[in-house]
């Protein structure tokens, strides 16, 4: 009996080992600093994106024409005083018409690039000291599918999103999402999409062009094989299976101590 102990000991701590093997992230890592082959990552504007941009200087009548003001509605008595900024929606050809400037191409530059283009073409127009231009994409959310906890569009305030962060936001995977097999779908400005699959467990998932989340990219965590054979089943019947696993445990359990009892 003291052989099936330990046996049933053994299956159990193996059954344990593999079930922390098919959750666990980055497995078996190499301490230390590790780098991320394409560098700092800066958002690049697409087609289709929605940008935020003001100028502001110490010169309010120069700087409030290079700002696209919209009056807001009071009820039915007519306009406020007050207004807001519009935000510029990129076209397919990956431009926006700016105030004064008229057409300006944004497609593939960073906002910061971006920010550059836009001062220096100001620069003759202001006297003093130059303005400051702030830009944002509005629209840089993510959309995470499958097997997660909270699955839902997220957005990113920083314009940057590891798929770590991205799971982070999703309130992690379930327990039944494959680690090794995450889905990343980004569509390019011609209409193709294209599908990275990431493998969480591996160290080089930092390399992938996947691993910083661009804006719009759908992430899909892919059930395991245990969610498939649980789907064949309906509720009843998976809550009697497993009610009726843990009492053949119990009872291996039971039975294997009371022997080891009885014979020592």
């Amino acid at each position: 009996m003291k052989k099936l102990f330990y046996l049933f000991l053994f299956i159990s701590l193996t059954i344990s080992c593999t079930q922390v093997k098919d959750i666990a992230y980055l497995q078996n890592p190499e301490t230390g600093l590790t780098n991320i082959s394409q560098g700092v990552f800066d958002a690049k504007i697409k087609p289709k994106d929605i940008l935020s941009i003001t100028v502001v200087s110490s010169e309010p009548e120069a700087s409030r024409r290079y700002n696209l003001l919209m009056p807001q509605p009071q009820g039915m008595m007519g306009l406020t005083n007050q207004s807001t900024l519009q935000t510029y929606l990129v076209d397919n050809d990956g431009n926006i018409n700016f105030p004064v400037f008229g057409t300006l191409q944004v497609k593939d530059l960073t906002t910061n690039e971006l920010k550059t283009k836009i001062s220096e073409k100001l620069a003759p127009f202001f006297t003093g000291e130059m303005p400051v231009v702030t830009i944002r994409i509005v629209n840089y959310t993510v959309n995470i599918l499958g097997e997660v906890n909270r699955p839902g569009k997220y957005e990113s305030t920083n314009e940057r999103l590891t798929i770590f962060e991205g799971l982070a936001l999703a309130n992690d995977m379930t327990i039944y999402g494959k680690r090794n097999n995450v889905k990343v779908l980004r569509a390019d400005p011609n209409g193709n999409v294209n599908i990275y699959t990431l493998d969480l467990n591996d160290k080089n998932v930092f390399n992938s062009p996947a691993f910083f989340l661009e804006q719009n990219d759908v992430v899909y965590v892919e059930p395991n094989q245990s969610r498939a054979n649980s789907s064949k089943y309906g509720a009843a019947e998976t809550f009697r299976i497993s009610t009726m696993s843990v009492f053949i445990s119990l009872a291996t359990m039971a039975v294997t101590i009371f022997g080891i009892t009885k014979y020592n």
